[in-house]
């Protein structure tokens, strides 16, 4: 795995010694940290230090999808064993909160950028939306409720759907599934 710096043209490898299958990265939304998920572990690394700044323990051996919530300090997890997982980095380096809502593997997890809105896309052809309410407040937990199940995908050689993604600015998810069909979800 590289690290390009666009602006030096220079390009870094921080991680020589890699500690299990990648299987997704994400960086900070506002700090130099770049999370790291293997099938076993959520790792940040400081890239301005180039040292490990935490180890997530994540409970599951199938990590497949990460998303960092916008304010930087709470990130999601898609398991392969139908588990999002939530953590809140400010309490501690194991998971807030484990979900098991899908039955079967989550392909991808995301947060909307200005809405409290996260969504997990799955491979029983179904997402699922939830409110997700981060407070600035440190003493006051996440709240995550369950909003909405999407369906509209159909299966296809035993994959569902294979990627969600909310609009920048607008309410909106777009998903992408194995059935070929790319769908734009509005209310």
């Amino acid at each position: 795995m590289l690290v390009h710096q666009l602006s030096r043209q220079a390009s870094q490898n921080p991680f020589r010694k890699n500690k299990g299958r990648v299987a997704a990265v994400e960086f900070h939304p506002t700090k130099p940290f770049f999370f790291v998920a293997t099938q076993h572990h959520v790792r940040v690394y400081n890239l301005a230090k180039q040292s490990l700044a935490k180890k997530l323990m994540s409970g599951t051996t199938s990590v497949c999808s990460l998303a960092v919530h916008p304010g930087g300090d709470n990130l999601v997890v898609g398991t392969l064993d139908r588990k999002l997982v939530w953590f809140d980095m400010d309490l501690s380096t194991k998971p807030y909160k484990t979900i098991q809502s899908h039955e079967h593997a989550i392909q991808q997890v995301a947060f909307h950028q200005g809405y409290p809105l996260v969504a997990s896309c799955s491979d029983d052809a179904t997402v699922h939306v939830f409110h997700s309410m981060v407070y600035a407040d440190l003493l006051q937990n996440p709240l995550i409720v369950p909003v909405k199940i999407l369906r509209g995908h159909s299966l296809f050689d035993h994959q569902g759907v294979l990627d969600c993604v909310f609009h920048p600015t607008q309410p909106w998810l777009f998903t992408a599934g194995a059935d070929k069909t790319i769908r734009l979800w509005c209310n």
